[in-house]
């Protein structure tokens, strides 16, 4: 006889954290996530995977059903460990692969506990001191980053796409007047450079800017925009009768970690307004999800040196940071802590630099009749999102709090100094050279050859000679061959998991050019471990050799 709906009811409202202290109960709560944990725990071993590598059947998931029985607490926990079977371990010194941190202990409790209780973040009548969280934390990296916290406004939102996303909004508002009512009657564009993410696009698509109207400006070999031709582009955009959505300045490309000279860009936004006598002031939003942690440089003694960095990490971090201290400067940033801010995703702020450019987005209180009728704090009028969880505020302060801006500069400081001994090593080799090398950040961007190429004269001709393309394609396809066995060493626990990217920068005859990536983010980094980079590629290279 199958159970009645009260029975059932009864029954799954032991699934639930009860509303009342229930002491019983909530040791099963608890037990439930030691459970899962020790599962999870049981699946690690020396390889930077949970488990054992294993095949993504998509069909079987694509004829998966819902039963009409409830299953236990129990099997379903045990389900959801065995879909992290296979994940990286991105705190895994052997990991190397993306800009992707190992979460804190206190910043995983700040992402769950607002799992537990669901505060929504569209105002302050549904997440009461969750919503002062996000006031802290949106103060506290505004004096880290210079703007003035009482006149600065941030929120949380979706990722990196999604603080682009606002900062050009407000871009559009400002320079097309009316384009909220109305819709988008006239050209507007996006400048950025050629190594920016590809948010950009997404962007302009989204806001019906069109992909066609994100302009690429050329970059440098050290991989920022050419301020030059920036200011060329934009005139021609502004002399045609266009109008400028906004400037996007990369604070840290994902690729290469190149750093755009944000206040070059500032002096070419503000010579052009004074020039065509434009009525609005174009947008200029840093796009630092990743470069942002840097600002807890801005007020350290490079001279004096107290954490007693290496002289080769003082000249990296004072490298990155005498351009990151312009910050400041733009209208609006995108930050991800779950980039160098070791947080779980997602936790993403947009931060405005003055507080009253959110008005250009504000709903009037008749769109929302049953939203906002107490307190003071609504950001829901001005969130693309209505439903925000609480999660991405409480973990970016649970390590703001956490690491304090000595422990931050310690862990990016630990960081660049492992990427240095990398590059070191690789530059020391006859067989590989490293093609970032003005960027100072973690990651490093490699390419390996075969016996019998000069390495000193390569990057040069690879980039420039357009008779060399067969050469180049064939470095590639070499490239390609040893990122496939490293990969497959490191995934039978043998080495160090690192990336491949198809084109870190064209040639100057149009060919794409391949690079290894080595993204050293994870505090348990050390020497031996880059030491396994190099073992493994000369393993690689032998392999190949041998046919």
């Amino acid at each position: 006889m199958s159970a009645t709906y009260l029975q059932l009811v009864h029954s799954l409202r032991q699934a639930f954290p009860q509303p009342v202290s229930d002491r019983v109960h909530d040791a099963y709560f608890v037990f439930s996530f030691l459970r899962a944990i020790d599962q999870l725990d049981a699946m690690k071993s020396v390889s930077p995977l949970l488990g054992e590598p294993a095949g993504l059947d998509y069909e079987a998931a694509r004829k998966s059903t819902v039963r009409d029985a409830p299953d236990s607490l129990e099997n379903v926990t045990q389900l959801l460990v065995e879909h992290l079977s296979g994940m990286f371990i991105w705190g895994h010194p052997r990991a190397q692969i993306n800009v992707v941190p190992f979460p804190t202990i206190p910043s995983v409790i700040g992402g769950l506990l607002p799992s537990i209780y669901n505060p929504n973040l569209v105002s302050e009548e549904s997440s009461k001191q969750v919503a002062v969280a996000e006031v802290e934390v949106s103060a506290m990296t505004a004096a880290l980053i210079g703007y003035d916290p009482a006149t600065a406004a941030g929120l949380f939102t979706f990722g990196g796409t999604g603080t682009l996303l606002y900062g050009a909004k407000l871009g559009l508002e400002k320079a097309c007047p009316g384009v909220r009512q109305h819709g988008l009657h006239e050209r507007a564009v996006i400048l950025c450079s050629d190594r920016a993410h590809y948010a950009c696009v997404a962007v302009a698509n989204w806001l019906g800017i069109g992909q066609d109207n994100v302009l690429k400006v050329p970059s440098t070999p050290d991989n920022e925009i050419r301020t030059d031709l920036l200011e060329q582009m934009a005139r021609e955009v502004l002399s045609g009768g266009g109008k400028i959505a906004c400037f996007v300045a990369t604070m840290g490309t994902t690729d290469h970690f190149g750093i755009d000279h944000l206040r070059e860009i500032v002096a070419i936004r503000d010579r052009l307004q004074k020039e065509f006598k434009l009525p609005y002031r174009p947008q200029i939003h840093a796009d630092a999800v990743i470069g942002w942690a840097w600002s807890v440089f801005n007020d350290y003694d490079f001279d004096r040196n107290p954490l007693a960095f290496r002289h080769r990490t003082v000249r990296a971090l004072a490298g990155v940071h005498r351009k990151m201290q312009d910050l400041r400067l733009a209208d609006s940033l995108g930050i991800d802590f779950h980039k160098t801010g070791f947080a779980p995703y997602i936790s993403s702020l947009f931060l405005a630099r003055d507080a009253c450019d959110l008005e250009l987005i504000c709903r009037k209180q008749s769109e929302t009749p049953y939203l906002f009728h107490e307190g003071s704090y609504h950001p829901g009028r001005y969130t693309l999102e209505t439903s925000r969880s609480g999660s991405g505020p409480l973990a970016a302060l649970a390590n703001l709090r956490l690491f304090g801006k000595d422990g931050l500069r310690s862990l990016l400081g630990h960081l660049v100094t492992m990427a240095e001994t990398l590059r070191d090593h690789l530059e020391g080799h006859t067989s590989t050279t490293v093609v970032n090398r003005g960027n100072f950040g973690p990651v490093t961007l490699f390419r390996v050859y075969p016996d019998g190429v000069d390495t000193f004269t390569v990057k040069q001709r690879e980039q420039t000679d357009p008779t060399y393309r067969d050469q180049l394609r064939a470095h590639n396809d070499y490239n390609r061959q040893i990122f496939q066995i490293v990969q497959r060493e490191a995934l039978a626990g043998r080495g160090v998991v690192i990336s491949l990217t198809d084109c870190y920068r064209e040639s100057d005859y149009g060919e794409p050019m391949v690079a290894l990536k080595s993204y050293i983010l994870s505090p348990f980094a050390e020497e031996q471990y880059v030491d396994a980079v190099l073992e493994s590629l000369w393993r690689a290279r032998e392999e190949i050799a041998r046919g």
